[in-house]
């Protein structure tokens, strides 16, 4: 099982944070890392031209990358220039993101969205092989072709918690990266689900997880309630927490001392995940130490 971590934007000076961060991680010792785009921060694929190009000797994977503000084409072109840049390392996670951001933020329709999730996979996956896109959808429409040559095709990912956007990941693309999601769910259905869907061809399950290495787990416990209450909520994660009996966030959370986070990261492998992505959470110095857990849990 590989392990990496997972990284958010933000902060004042996003671009050049994130540049500095980036390097920091891969002196420490990863060589892949994760970055969740979420809605009020500055745009993943602007920062990862910036941050690649100045940052070598690392993948990074978009985790995830929500499809209803942009077109397929439009996002091939940018993956793909960001490939060129970068000389094929990037990792391309793409979502649905959620009713309530949807909706109240974008104000789009949420009808559904594996339907949506399809047909843009039509138009974008064509586009990233240097093939010519000729799809026309209920919601979305992709024809033409792009001409970024020696660009590297992109690896895409699709955050898969149901049944049925499990079935469309295992069959068009190279797997799924879930959130929130513990290791007998992981066992139970993400992994059969894909991988039923996949047939003969590969497909990774990657999962992530907070992580918190410390000695004051109580601490830690009511940090991620709070830190994470939103994900207890917002119904495609609350459905996997009680698949696994989790009251909360929290009970997701990795926490303890090293042993313990060890401990249950080895659940995660024994479920059958090809790549454990650690999101490391509290103080400065609890965050170090998480790190330098999961350099050491590495195979």
């Amino acid at each position: 099982m590989r392990i990496s971590v997972l990284t958010f934007l933000g902060g004042r000076s996003p671009v050049d944070r994130y540049v500095e961060r980036l390097g920091r991680l891969r002196d420490e010792g990863f060589t892949r890392a994760w970055t969740s785009q979420l809605p009020q921060d500055p745009d993943l694929l602007t920062t990862l031209a910036v941050a690649l190009r100045e940052v070598e000797g690392i993948e990074v994977g978009t985790g995830v990358l929500p499809i209803q503000v942009q077109h397929p084409m439009q996002l091939a072109q940018r993956a793909l220039t960001v490939n060129l840049i970068s000389g094929g390392r990037l990792l391309l996670g793409l979502g649905l993101s959620h009713k309530m951001v949807v909706e109240n933020v974008w104000g789009m329709s949420w009808e559904r969205p594996v339907r949506r999730m399809s047909e843009f996979l039509d138009g974008l996956l064509p586009l990233l092989s240097g093939d010519a896109a000729d799809a026309t959808g209920e919601f979305t429409s992709t024809r033409g072709r792009l001409t970024i040559s020696d660009a590297p095709t992109p690896p895409v990912y699709v955050a898969a918690l149901g049944p049925q956007m499990l079935r469309l990941a295992g069959r068009r693309t190279a797997g799924t990266i879930t959130w929130m999601t513990g290791p007998r769910t992981l066992a139970e259905h993400t992994g059969p689900g894909l991988r039923e869907a996949a047939g003969d061809r590969p497909v990774e399950v990657i999962g992530a997880l907070p992580i918190c290495v410390t000695d004051d787990a109580a601490a830690a416990r009511a940090q991620a309630a709070e830190d994470f209450a939103i994900y207890g909520k917002l119904p495609s994660y609350r459905a996997m927490l009680d698949r696994e009996g989790w009251a909360g966030p929290e009970d997701a959370a990795l926490i303890g001392t090293e042993s313990q986070v060890a401990a249950r990261i080895e659940e995660m492998r024994a479920a059958g995940v090809d790549e454990f992505v650690g999101s490391p959470f509290g103080p400065s110095e609890l965050q170090a130490r998480s790190r330098a857990l999961l350099l050491h849990c590495r195979p």
